[in-house]
């Protein structure tokens, strides 16, 4: 169909510049110069324009609407393509070009802010930067409410990042969750308590950090280093990962005195990386060929981060490995020690590195604090004690400074609200995914405690990967595991996994 080639043509064009448009962003948290900062910013805006500019031309509106005239011709796939271009062409309308341009010009601007208040533990550095961004941000989801007919402006947000989602129906869920991990907290940091760990704080070289993070990553099936290599290992203050099929990029920030938060973010970039390599590629170049969700995004890497990096399978496996690359630089342990130690569950202020049972209470606590945040229940000046307070009530624990505190991650700096509840939802969908993967592939446990990862890998990338954005996240939770979402799986998996470690 003539018509339908055309739109996807410009829609080609369309994804090629924002990958363009990503590597740039890459570069600027990598190895973009200081100096580089307001040159980097007006780029930003400028492509930014044109990605702009390209979503609206009125061209792709009428295309738009003569296949939408004759839907019936069109197979699920193109349908698809139709559906998800027309949401964007509807929402960006909607928003005005230099709106667009000036949330791409704030956005490094801010992330520098925050970069230079998290080294000073100074949220005050950073706060007249966020306010202009949470302005911008809720210029945007104001204009676009009304094209995607959300009435509520954080449900706007949220819809960004998980299509469909609302607060009220996280609230739910997240309730359910904090209902049952805070109790289990207490539970299992007591026992945690006065096990010794500080082996885990020998010190580790980062050149040898490097070599890890490189034999971690090949084995889970992410290649940074043959002639056919996608993807690459780079350093940055916060881990993240960028790219578009065969250029996908991975980021960590080691800690000589912290290997295990090198292992653990390598681990979850790389099931970033897989998820984003693993995409239809039938569908390359299309709207369709995106990923489905954030949330799905973050079950992917926290899959591999957790239920299989975390396992006593893959962890007795793994840990030869590792004295043989550090070369007597990782204390002799035994596996049941080596196991405890990287399960231990110990309320921290760090959400990057917080074990599985207190991590989605950080989420929730991020949560809660953008929904009132956009409900103008509370104010930016009001974050850090609001954040405080919610440390202390959820997690037990005292923030001592803004760097630990709500200066730690970057998502608000770059203006990514709505984002944080994915990667919570991440860990619902694991449960759920987990269970229906133990029907199929009842042993992979076993193979995971020979090194066998590739068959799990395989597993998500014929019933996640390959689906795209086929369906929405819901949607395609419940055509993968046949039930809606709930965080029972998740619960029922960490009391089970943790009963088996630490013996009670």
């Amino acid at each position: 169909m003539e018509t339908y080639n055309r739109l996807m043509t410009k829609s080609k064009d369309l994804i090629l510049l924002k990958t363009a448009l990503s590597l740039v962003r890459w570069d600027y948290e990598t190895y973009m110069p200081p100096k580089g900062l307001m040159l980097r910013s007006e780029q930003l805006s400028v492509l930014q324009k044109l990605v702009h500019r390209m979503t609206t031309n009125p061209e792709i509106g009428k295309l738009l609407d003569e296949l939408e005239s004759t839907s019936s011709k069109l197979n699920e796939v193109q349908n698809r393509n139709v559906f998800l271009i027309r949401r964007e062409f509807n929402k960006e309308t909607s928003v005005p070009e230099d709106l667009a341009a000036k949330i791409a010009k704030q956005q490094p601007i801010s992330v520098t802010s925050w970069k230079k208040a998290k080294a000073a533990s100074d949220w005050k550095i950073f706060e007249p930067d966020l306010q202009k961004t949470v302005d911008l941000a809720r210029q945007r989801a104001e204009f676009e409410m009304k094209a995607k007919e959300i009435p509520i402006l954080y449900d706007n947000m949220l819809d960004e990042f998980e299509r469909g989602i609302t607060a009220s129906e996280i609230a739910k869920v997240f309730g359910e969750l904090r209902d049952k991990l805070v109790p289990l907290t207490r539970k299992y940091a007591e026992v945690s308590n006065d096990f010794d760990s500080t082996f885990l704080s020998k010190k580790v070289p980062i050149d040898i950090q490097r070599k890890i993070a490189t034999d971690l990553a090949t084995l889970v099936g992410y290649d940074t280093v043959t002639d056919q290599a996608g993807g690459r290992i780079d350093e940055v203050e916060h881990p993240f990962t960028s790219g578009y099929y065969d250029d996908v990029r991975i980021t960590v920030k080691y800690h000589e005195n912290n290997v295990s938060s090198a292992i653990y973010a390598i681990l979850h970039e790389a099931g970033h990386a897989l998820y984003e390599q693993n995409l239809n590629p039938d569908w390359k170049f299309q709207r369709i060929g995106w990923f489905t969700s954030y949330g799905i995004h973050e079950s992917q890497s926290r899959f591999v981060e957790n239920m299989i990096g975390r396992s006593p399978e893959f962890l007795s496996f793994y840990l030869p490995r590792l004295r043989e690359i550090t070369g007597g630089s990782f204390p002799r342990v035994d596996d049941d020690t080596f196991i405890k130690a990287m399960n231990l569950v110990e309320p921290t202020l760090i959400r990057i590195e917080a074990d599985e049972v207190t991590y989605s209470l950080h989420i929730i606590i991020r949560f809660e604090i953008e929904r009132d945040l956009f409900s103008d229940k509370i104010s930016i000046d009001e974050l850090p004690q609001v954040w405080n307070e919610k440390y202390s009530e959820y997690l037990g624990i005292d923030v001592p400074s803004d760097a630990s505190g709500a200066l730690q991650d970057t998502h608000w700096a770059s203006g990514y609200f709505g984002y944080f509840p994915s990667y919570a939802l991440g860990n619902i969908y694991d449960g759920m995914l987990l269970e229906k993967m133990q029907q199929d592939i009842p042993y992979w446990l076993s193979g995971v405690s020979k090194g066998e990862i590739l068959p799990v890998i395989d597993w998500m990338k014929n019933n996640v990967h390959l689906k795209s954005d086929l369906y929405n996240p819901a949607d395609l939770i419940e055509k993968v595991t046949g039930k809606k979402m709930t965080a029972k799986p998740y619960l029922d998996y960490l009391e089970k996994k943790y009963t088996t470690i630490f013996g009670f």
